[in-house]
């Protein structure tokens, strides 16, 4: 900066009949002004306070949620009871055993027609249609569904309504009408559905990864196809309500605003007289997990690509989980992960990136790292993504990492249940698939007892590239760099045709698509 001074004194003083040399000045003079004005506030601004850096952080209040009152009936049944009064609702479910996993293979889609049907056919005493207005009348719902584990009846009300609609919740369950016009309708709906499943590209990717880790005639990957639907029946919707409607296989819940022994009563009165059947039985099946290489489906009316990396998961009941859950926020837990800084920030390679070592109840989740990504970096994507992975078992997980992602696991941990709706669902959940009910608090505990060395076992047990296989949902035309390129050999293309549905667009294998 005193260089510039004695420059700025030189050109002052030159005698010359031009002004070029005054104007010089200036300019340096006003611009010398500026970078003293700007060191002077990023000096000032260097030294202010920063009071919220002396914030102390306490420690998280311990984590005892209030259980949910546990009812067992001589048939079996389970009954959860939640009061509360803050508000004058009542929220409530009855949810049986068995779903979409159980159907046979040659009838895919039963479920789904099974909950639509039952729902809009209504009962023996009052059809769907006049439900509808009886209960749009008092801005109440009872809703009907399926799962992959599981079917459901539901009922939301005023405090106010609640005889009534439970009273209707019950005639639906126990004398549901089934007509066959409700019955075509959805099936309308549904073949609708199949026939444009391939519209989306992500939806796409989804769903074939679920089929590379599982299987592709595995039940939890089972797609309903248009000859299917067509054969499923009013009696099959008949029988499979007949097996499932069994108090031993059936949890309710019931939460709001309502007196325990009350509504113990009116629970009792309904469902004590159900006869016990048949226990459900617990799942089984084989998980080998996907065969190691690059797969393909090619839509070349796409200009952008869905990268998904898959494997096999594990069941949350493993010691392992509390020690995977901190392993998947530091590799992809949000901004700050390492996946993230990685793929999206440092190199701009995705939109978006995300996932993790999944884990289900019941049966092995995915392990799945996605990405959306334009077509010319597809193959730098998922090179970056796969080193990212191998990195889990080479680069040594820092305390800061384990302290951040502890942090956000636990502080977010805490306001997935801080209703008591929300304590209810998890309660159910547990009661559901098994688990003891205080599982949530032993979460917690485990979480914090995780050190860097039980991530570091975790990572070399769990992590293994070789066994990972690589989807892309893409228009292979436009990647420029093959496929090959990634490491795994030759591309294996997927079919996604489907089968008897009309010919589509221009667009690949299933018509047209979005990005």
């Amino acid at each position: 900066m005193r260089r510039e001074f004695r420059r700025l004194n030189r050109l002052i003083v030159m005698k010359s009949p031009s002004n070029k040399p005054v104007k010089e000045a200036v300019s340096l003079l006003l611009g010398l002004a500026a970078l003293v004005t700007l060191f002077s506030f990023a000096q000032a601004h260097a030294q202010q306070p920063q009071p919220w850096t002396q914030i102390p952080i306490p420690p998280l209040h311990a984590f005892h949620p209030e259980q949910p009152k546990r009812i067992e009936l001589k048939n079996g049944l389970v009954i959860l009871l939640e009061e509360d009064h803050e508000l004058p609702f009542i929220n409530g479910s009855i949810t049986m055993r068995g779903g979409s996993r159980d159907e046979p293979a040659n009838e895919a889609g039963l479920i789904d027609l099974y909950g639509d049907t039952w729902r809009t056919s209504g009962a023996a005493a009052k059809d769907g249609d006049a439900l509808d207005d009886l209960l749009e009348a008092k801005a109440a719902k009872v809703e009907t569904g399926g799962d992959i584990d599981s079917t459901a009846l539901s009922w939301s009300c005023l405090t106010k309504d609640e005889d009534q609609v439970f009273g209707i919740a019950v005639d639906l369950l126990k004398h549901p009408a089934f007509k066959e016009d409700k019955l075509m309708l959805a099936k309308q709906q549904a073949a609708a559905g199949i026939v444009r499943r391939n519209d989306d590209a992500s939806a796409i990717a989804s769903r074939e990864a679920a089929k590379l880790v599982y299987g592709p005639d595995s039940p939890y990957t089972r797609e309903p196809e248009l000859a299917t639907i067509k054969a499923v029946t009013l009696d099959d919707l008949k029988q499979w309500h007949d097996k499932t409607i069994v108090p031993n296989n059936m949890i309710v819940a019931v939460e709001g605003d309502f007196d325990s022994a009350t509504m113990e009563k009116a629970l009792r009165d309904a469902f004590e007289s159900l006869p016990r059947g048949t226990s459900w039985p617990k799942p089984s099946g084989q998980f080998p997990g996907p065969k190691q290489g690059t797969y393909i489906v090619d839509k070349t009316d796409v200009n952008q690509s869905n990268v998904y990396i898959v494997g096999m998961g594990t069941l949350r009941n493993n010691p392992d989980y509390f020690a995977l859950s901190v392993m998947n926020e530091i590799f992809s837990g949000g901004f700050s992960s390492r996946l993230f800084q990685d793929v999206r920030t440092k190199q701009g390679l995705a939109y978006a990136v995300g996932g993790g070592y999944g884990a289900d109840y019941d049966h092995p989740g995915m392990f799945r790292v996605v990405a959306g990504t334009k077509s010319t970096t597809t193959v730098k994507a998922a090179q970056s993504m796969l080193a990212e992975i191998g990195d889990l078992k080479t680069k040594p997980f820092t305390d800061e990492e384990l302290k951040r992602a502890k942090d956000q696991v636990l502080n977010s941990f805490i306001f997935k249940y801080d209703t008591k709706e929300k304590i209810l669902a998890a309660a159910a959940r547990l009661e559901f698939y098994g688990y003891p009910p205080d599982f949530l608090e032993k979460q917690r505990d485990g979480i914090e007892r995780v050190t860097t060395a039980d991530l570091e076992r975790v990572a070399k047990k769990y992590i293994d590239t070789s066994k990972l296989a690589v989807l892309v949902v893409g228009n292979q035309q436009e990647f420029g760099t093959p496929l090959t390129e990634i490491g795994m050999g030759a591309p294996h293309p997927i079919d996604i045709t489907i089968p008897g549905a009309p010919q589509q667009g221009p667009g690949a294998p299933g018509g047209e698509g979005e990005q």
